[in-house]
């Protein structure tokens, strides 16, 4: 694991050289870095969407299923199965992307927590020890200010997130622990951002805003395929 979060950090570490290069200033380089890492990645976000609505087309079969076997575990599996095989859904649809994402993100977490591990410029050495704003060395933790503004923009990122991963008026089996993690995630983030380097929080809080708004955008996008979806049911009747 860790080879592989090397082989995508040094890359990222090349392009967050280069931006600084070009720009000048560690905090600046590490927003733009962030902004071209996330709108590469919004294909991944909107492939999600999706099979999630897609779902919703069906979601009176699934119910009938669930209901008609629900002492019978196994059988219900196999139904279930069935279902998805004449829909032609695979369940693992919205899944994949994020399993693509994951090891990015830890490749990213990595560079930023120890840039000079991945980066060979020497104008790096001094880069990572810069002032940004109020903080006076990026290569420390900020205390309060970045890390309580990091958990805020990740608690309504997740908040809109959970919104996406309704289905109809039920949500989906990942609901309970999404409600869980909407509470526990944002405080962990206020935590870790207290001890990791303040250029890692700094990434994180741009990147959560930034995923804001792409999540009101994509919201959007959801609402318009499930018209299309219950258009569509609407003809088969």
């Amino acid at each position: 694991m860790y080879k592989i979060i090397g082989f995508i950090a040094k890359p990222l570490g090349m392009l967050l050289s280069l931006i600084y290069d070009l720009v000048g200033n560690y905090g600046i380089s590490i927003i733009i870095f962030t902004i071209i890492v996330k709108f590469a990645l919004y294909p991944l976000y909107a492939k999600q969407i999706k099979p999630t609505v897609r779902m919703a087309e069906f979601q009176p079969k699934m119910k009938e299923i669930q209901t008609k076997y629900a002492n019978d575990r196994q059988m219900m599996n196999i139904k279930m199965s069935e279902l998805y095989k004449e829909e032609k859904f695979n369940p693992m649809g919205g899944c994949l992307p994020m399993i693509i994402q994951m090891p990015i993100i830890f490749g990213l977490f990595a560079l930023l927590r120890r840039p000079l591990d991945y980066i060979a410029s020497d104008s790096m050495i001094f880069a990572a020890h810069e002032s940004f704003l109020w903080i006076m060395d990026l290569s420390q933790p900020d205390k309060w200010i970045l890390p309580i503004a990091a958990g805020v923009a990740t608690f309504i990122s997740f908040s809109m997130t959970q919104k996406q991963q309704q289905v109809g008026n039920t949500q989906n089996q990942m609901s309970g622990m999404m409600k869980g993690m909407k509470i526990i995630f944002p405080i962990m983030i206020v935590w870790m951002g207290r001890t990791f380097p303040a250029g890692l929080a700094l990434y994180w809080f741009i990147g959560q805003v930034i995923q804001i708004f792409f999540n009101i955008h994509l919201n959007r996008v959801r609402e318009r395929l499930r018209f299309e979806a219950e258009a569509r049911k609407k003809n088969r009747k």
